[in-house]
């Protein structure tokens, strides 16, 4: 006992002190300093990894545009005064293309390749990080002045060829099989990214252990066999000894290295591929655990930064928890009658599960309810894709063809894992949310703890386990009845709701059950998507984008995620031109028809008609501030109701509304142009008189919306006003009367609105039905 006290001691010494080294490392040298004082410098830099694409990111109205990020150790520096340094320093490099052309040149970088790049250094966003500054380029070619190493561009070949061979398959195959492989995420979509999330199925497009374990099988065979004169695999039909077995096992993991790059999540899965490698060549299970413990700690003195990943401690328990938790869990299920292998398998995801969901909602803030079944259903699949994968990937550097024959059939698990993530995601309770930081972590862990103490009980009452297992099948797919009596979500006989977006519009119209019209999609898809789930939407006959704001339609990939669309209607001005064109490719790759607003346009829907009263027709008044000017504003009635959307028009255009409409009606609900800005026409408020103002804005945003001086307006003239910041979603009833339920902040309140009880007279217009079109 004292002596592995002593080393344990001695161990997290050594750790100690190289940490300690590292660290003074990076603050040592000229670099540090310059950050500090934000200097311009010429940098002379070796890259250290591959780069890659930032994703881009809403920022008030506009999209930014998506980086180009790639480490690499600085070596020689000059200062702005003209003084040279010779150093050794960890930099972050980012870059801001001018065009396209120049992204991929970056993109193309392979590590070890050297760079001289000008630009302004600053320092790292997070105190205690591991680059010593940040150095950010304007943009421009990049300006080599080395090239990689042989072996980089060996390994650079390989992938290459690997995403050439790719090519011809489905979308979602021939994103993700690169990233089964080697790790290479490069091609696979936000969307397709955020469905993995979701599920925790996050560790699939990421290089793990499994991956070399699938191919050191391949040689050795099974792990229970590795010790036996009949053990199976290449290596035991060809007689070779264990011995030999196992340096050919290490030339082959050094390999994986090499294409894979010896970045922090490459060397945990070669630390996990030799503990296994180790199994397979000596067949003591004993020495897994150990081995393990060795591992990290090797790891730990060779890169002390790790201890920090989240990624390292994930993969550090999920193994752990495969060596011990999960051969007793296998046990108890197979002395209970379930199948041996597919008892080994409930138990692996279940442990890994287990001791992993405390780490990620520290993260995440959220509980997947789906992870365990679509990592087992994907599970299926891993092992004939990254296999067929790394045959491909083989045969690419010696004949291309061969590689894309091979590739086709390793689509088809490959797109059956995207299908699974896909088809997880989209369930209504895919995700709980729950308390993040380590509060939430610790709380998880001992509810799972409990979890756990309980299953052992519960397993031995058969008729317990198929009402718990039914309950969280129930919590999963939320049948809409159940949902409503549960949470009194949405309110029975809902007309709108004003999506909780954050800082952005989404806002939903209902027009039959499962039906509505949508307006505006928010700055971010899983936002609304989350929305329109929660109201049951399977249906958009019309989607309604009132102008081209990230900040409305930057979610857009969230609201046709699994619906039927007929058609996207926009604004006529396409600007800004970038987010014009990405929600015309969006539509485009579902197969959904843009069409533009016409002033005047009168349709009904079911229960619902509504009429665009601007952008006006060219005779009316003109005004040209730009987008928020621009914005659809339609005029909606339903159920004795009427509603005026005003998107984000400012005061000029509210003022040329009011007099291109003169006839402009009293409304009952008024969603309040720009998030509630300061900038309302006073005028127009007077004419409209709303019972209930709506606003829908985001905590916390730096615009000060809503303002406190519309707000006291409002109310001024007797609307009740409510925000989704404070209120989170809200829903407008209209039978009987005129009310408002909330749906977010844990509350169901309702509100009646206003200060007039009486209900007006709809004013009546011409209609025009409109169809439901293909699906999105």
């Amino acid at each position: 006992m004292a002596g592995a006290v002593a080393a344990a001691l001695l161990c997290g010494a050594a750790a100690g002190a190289v940490a300690w080294l590292h660290g003074a490392d990076v603050h040592r040298g000229p670099v540090p300093a310059l950050a500090r004082e934000y200097a311009e410098a010429t940098v002379e830099v070796a890259v250290t990894g591959d780069p890659r694409l930032t994703r881009p990111h809403v920022r008030g109205a506009a999209l930014a545009p998506a980086s180009v990020v790639l480490e690499a150790e600085a070596d020689r520096i000059t200062a702005p005064d003209g003084t040279t340094t010779t150093t050794r320093t960890p930099v972050l490099v980012t870059i801001h293309p001018r065009a396209g052309r120049e992204r991929t040149a970056w993109l193309g970088l392979l590590p070890s390749t050297r760079l001289r790049v000008h630009g302004r250094l600053a320092p790292p966003m997070r105190d205690g990080d591991r680059v010593a500054a940040v150095v950010r380029v304007r943009g421009g070619p990049p300006r080599i002045t080395g090239p990689p190493s042989a072996v980089q561009r060996l390994a650079g070949r390989l992938r290459a060829g690997l995403r050439t061979a790719t090519d011809g398959l489905s979308p979602d195959a021939r994103a993700l099989l690169p990233a089964l492989v080697v790790g290479d995420t490069s091609r696979v979509p936000p969307e397709l990214d955020e469905a993995f999330r979701a599920t925790d199925m996050l560790h699939l497009m990421a290089v793990s252990g499994s991956n070399l374990t699938l191919v050191l099988a391949l040689l050795t065979g099974p792990p229970q066999l590795a010790g036996r004169a009949e053990r199976r695999g290449l290596a035991g039909a060809l007689g070779i000894r264990l011995r030999t077995t196992a340096l050919l096992g290490g030339g082959l993991t050094l390999a994986f290295v090499i294409v894979c790059r010896p970045e922090p999540s490459v060397l945990r899965a070669a630390a996990c591929g030799l503990i296994t490698l180790l199994a397979l060549g000596t067949g003591r299970r004993r020495s897994l655990l150990p081995a393990l413990a060795g591992a990290v700690l090797a790891l730990v003195l060779y890169d002390p930064w790790l201890a920090r990943s989240y990624g390292f401690l994930l993969s550090v328990l999920a193994t752990g928890a495969l060596l011990t938790i999960a051969p007793g869990w296998s046990a108890a299920l197979r002395r209970r009658g379930v199948p041996p292998r597919v008892a080994e398998a409930l138990a692996a995801a279940a442990a890994a599960q287990a001791v992993c969901a405390p780490v990620v909602v520290v993260m995440a803030a959220r509980v997947s309810l789906v992870a365990i079944p679509c990592n087992l259903i994907a599970e299926v699949a891993v092992a004939p894709a990254t296999v067929l994968g790394f045959i491909a990937l083989a045969a690419a550097a010696v004949a291309p063809p061969i590689a894309e024959w091979i590739a086709w059939p390793a689509g088809w698990p490959a797109g059956w894992i995207a299908k699974v993530a896909r088809t997880g995601a989209e369930l209504p309770g895919a995700a709980a949310d729950w308390p993040d930081g380590w509060t939430g972590g610790l709380l998880l862990a001992a509810v799972t703890l409990a979890v756990v103490l309980a299953g052992r009980r519960l397993l031995r009452h058969r008729l317990l386990c198929a009402v718990c297992a039914l309950l969280v099948l129930l919590a999963v797919v939320r049948p809409a009845p159940l949902a409503r009596v549960i949470t009194g979500w949405p309110p029975p006989g809902w007309r709108m709701v004003v999506c909780d977006v954050g800082q952005g519009d989404a806002l939903v119209l209902a027009a039959g059950p499962g039906t509505a019209v949508v307006v505006d999609t928010g700055p971010e898809p899983r936002a609304v998507d989350r929305c329109l789930r929660s109201l049951g939407i399977v249906r958009i006959p019309l989607l309604v984008l009132t102008h081209f704001h990230a900040d409305h339609v930057a979610g857009l990939s969230g609201a046709l995620r699994g619906r039927a669309v007929g058609a996207i209607e926009t604004t006529g001005l396409e600007e800004p031109p970038g987010q014009a064109e990405f929600v015309r490719r969006r539509a485009r790759s579902a197969h959904i028809p843009v069409i533009q607003a016409a002033p005047g346009e009168r349709r009904r829907l079911g229960p619902l008609s509504w009429e665009v009263l601007w952008p006006a027709p060219p005779p009316a008044p003109a005004v040209a501030e730009g987008p928020n000017d621009a914005s659809v504003t339609l005029l909606v009635r339903t159920s004795g109701l009427t509603l005026l959307l005003l998107g984000d028009l400012e005061p000029p255009a509210q003022q040329a509304l009011l007099t291109a409409h003169p006839a402009l009606p009293e409304v009952d609900v008024l969603k309040v142009a720009h998030h509630g800005s300061a900038y309302q026409d006073p005028q127009l408020l007077r004419r409209l008189s709303p019972r209930l103002a709506l606003i829908s804005c985001g905590a916390d945003n730096p615009y000060g919306h809503p303002s406190p001086r519309t707000i006291g307006s409002l109310r001024a003239r007797g609307a009740a006003v409510l925000r989704t910041d404070t209120d989170g979603p809200i829903a407008v009833t209209g039978d009987p009367g005129l009310r408002a339920v909330l749906g977010g902040r844990g509350t169901a309140a309702k509100r009646s609105a206003g200060r007039r009880g009486r209900r007006r007279k709809a004013r009546p217009f011409q209609e025009e039905a409109i169809e439901a079109g293909k699906a999105g």
